[in-house]
């Protein structure tokens, strides 16, 4: 009798041995099929690494927003831009510009202690970059400019802003686009920040396109 209970408890012990194994088996093809399932990381082209790094470094958070696909910046000696994007099959491109006026203030701080002279306070670097901007693609003077009201400032913690809404020269760098909106925005003693946006037809639908990029940028 005795030896029929240890054969019986034998059995069970190698029973629950294997059927830890098999959990562990089990398990294991589990754990590896789950780490097959994960999704690739997207690839980050140097464009955008480049780009990421002096917005982070003008105190800005950027993300490429939904449906939009990276185009080449354009950068020569009439207009630098640092990233430009498109959405494929449609009239309409953004292109940023990002500056940061940490420098900016050292110079001013430094020649004001130093020399006693003022110089244009750096925080009006914004208004400046979108009239020399609003100009030099403009085919006349005569845009429309508004300044940002609080609320919307406040979605990009901005502390100041503007637009420029005008119709285009007939440049190459604008690819014969009609139109384009200027968004300037700026963050006291942080940074700037430029967009471009570019269409052929000015209506509600070249506004519904800015407002599928509008989420990409933010001051931090």
């Amino acid at each position: 009798m005795k030896r029929i209970v240890k054969q019986i408890s034998k059995i069970i012990l190698l029973a629950a041995g294997t059927l830890c194994l098999g959990s562990s088996i089990v398990a294991a093809q589990t754990k590896k099929t789950q780490k097959k399932s994960l999704p690739p990381r997207p690839v980050v082209s140097a464009p955008l690494s480049a780009f990421v790094k002096e917005a982070n470094e003008a105190g800005i958070e950027f993300t490429v927003p939904a449906p939009f696909k990276e185009i080449a910046a354009v950068n020569n000696e009439n207009f630098s831009f640092d990233y430009g994007m498109v959405i494929p099959g449609q009239d309409f491109e953004v292109w940023l510009q990002v500056h940061s006026l940490k420098q900016n203030w050292a110079s001013y701080e430094q020649v004001k202690n130093v020399t006693g002279k003022t110089l244009a306070n750096p925080d009006s670097t914004y208004l400046e970059a979108g009239r020399a901007h609003a100009a030099a693609l403009s085919d006349d003077t005569k845009y429309f400019t508004r300044g940002l009201p609080t609320y919307v400032l406040d979605q990009y913690n901005a502390d100041a802003g503007k637009t420029y809404l005008l119709n285009l020269a007939d440049l190459p760098e604008t690819k014969h686009y009609k139109y384009a909106l200027i968004i300037a925005l700026q963050k006291d003693h942080t940074g700037y920040l430029l967009a471009v946006c570019l269409t052929n037809v000015k209506g509600p639908e070249f506004f519904k396109n800015i407002n599928k990029a509008r989420d990409c940028m933010r001051f931090k």
